[in-house]
């Protein structure tokens, strides 16, 4: 794509397209050509596509979009506040027994028992969560790409920048990655009956409503997070304090050049937030990297979230049966080990189906964007012990 960014053509002068890429991470064209139709939006101010931008259904994954007096719900859309929580454990990894800990996880999937009521309980008091609608997905990951992972420091990139965030190369890390499963479905849904994939105005009253919602889900998305990961730590019988927990589907106000507006993430890492990891497949290394601040307007505040996949699912296991038993693709070629019942689930989220993270991670150094923290290889990589409830 030439340097470390691309300047698209626009549907009119009003509108800013920018691609942040580099000549060695392949984009399809489908996903470029769904980012400059979603520029013709009404609103639309500024679109930025990420090194992991790759097609979606109608709109691209991999992208932010800034929009003045209107916002689009079908662009977050159904998994709102999905995104990536990151925990340093007590677990050592001189400790670390592979089968000990896999097994470990055997009834990680079900709802939270009672012995869980009263930490829901606080947490959604905590977080103004009164929807009570879905508290039995609370604590579950869900389908698709979303996944628990164990992780190890594989090799530190900036010391200082490593002390600082007072982390030590001799635990475990978990990243959890999940959203706001059905809740979120439940939203989008009601949108679309009503409005199809319009827009909403933010002076209408279904703008309000539908804010007050999004803004919830988000909430229940990261208390899923937190009760995600506290539920893996102690069936491994260990405890671990939150590095960071960011979004990466959402709608949110924000200035851009002097305009205050609306700025939707669809699959795109916040920048203005702290620290963030950018994970690879599960057979790639992910990277905890701080983002730079004088830079972060060049890509509407954000990041890729991601690797960004290569295949559509569906695709993959065509592509790579007759190459990978399914047994195969439970060891990766980092040493680690996959938890995945689900047959197809397995094909389709394969390492083989994603871009290499090092080509993404050096786009975004190549613009200037982040410095690279950390670069860490994934242990034990769970999806799901059976076929898994999307």
């Amino acid at each position: 794509m030439g340097n470390s960014h691309d300047q698209l053509p626009a549907p009119n002068d009003t509108v800013d397209i920018r691609l942040i890429s580099s000549e060695s991470n392949w984009i399809e064209g489908a996903a470029i050509q769904q980012l400059q139709k979603t520029a013709e939006l009404n609103g639309m101010r500024a679109v930025a596509g990420m090194p992991d931008l790759h097609p979606g259904r109608g709109y691209p994954i991999g992208a932010a979009f800034f929009s003045v007096g209107k916002i689009y719900p079908a662009l977050v859309g159904n998994d709102i506040g999905c995104g990536m929580s990151f925990w340093q454990t007590t677990l050592k990894l001189s400790k670390l027994k592979l089968d000990k800990l896999a097994k470990s996880l055997s009834d990680i999937e079900q709802p939270l028992s009672e012995d869980w009521d009263e930490e829901v309980r606080d947490g959604k008091i905590g977080k103004n969560i009164l929807n009570d609608e879905f508290d039995r997905s609370l604590g579950t990951i869900g389908g698709g790409n979303h996944f628990a992972e164990f992780q190890a420091i594989d090799r530190i990139e900036n010391q200082a920048l490593f002390e600082e965030a007072e982390l030590n190369k001799n635990f475990t890390y978990l990243l959890v990655h999940s959203g706001s499963r059905g809740l979120g479905q439940s939203i989008l849904s009601e949108h679309v009956t009503q409005h199809n994939h319009n827009g909403l105005q933010e002076s209408c009253d279904d703008f309000s409503a539908y804010m007050a919602k999004h803004d919830e889900a988000v909430r229940w998305a990261e208390l899923n997070r937190e009760l995600i990961a506290r539920r893996f730590m102690q069936a491994v019988r260990c405890e671990g304090r939150p590095i960071l927990d960011v979004n990466h589907n959402l709608v949110s106000p924000v200035e851009v050049s002097g305009s205050t507006g609306w700025l939707h993430r669809k699959g795109a890492t916040p920048s203005d937030n702290g620290l963030v990891i950018i994970p690879g497949s599960r057979g790639d290394y992910s990277y905890l990297v701080k983002p730079v601040e004088e830079t972060a307007h060049r890509s509407l505040f954000s990041l890729a979230h991601g690797a960004g996949r290569k295949w559509a699912r569906g695709d993959c296991k065509a592509r790579l049966d007759k190459r990978f038993s399914s047994e195969d693709l439970l060891r990766t070629k980092l040493g680690s080990r996959v938890i995945c019942g689900d047959k197809e689930l397995l094909y389709d989220e394969a390492p083989e189906a994603y871009k290499r993270c090092d080509d993404i991670i050096q786009s975004l150094i190549d613009e200037g964007l982040i410095e690279v923290v950390a670069r860490l290889r994934p242990v034990l990589t769970f999806k799901t012990q059976g076929r898994c409830d999307k």
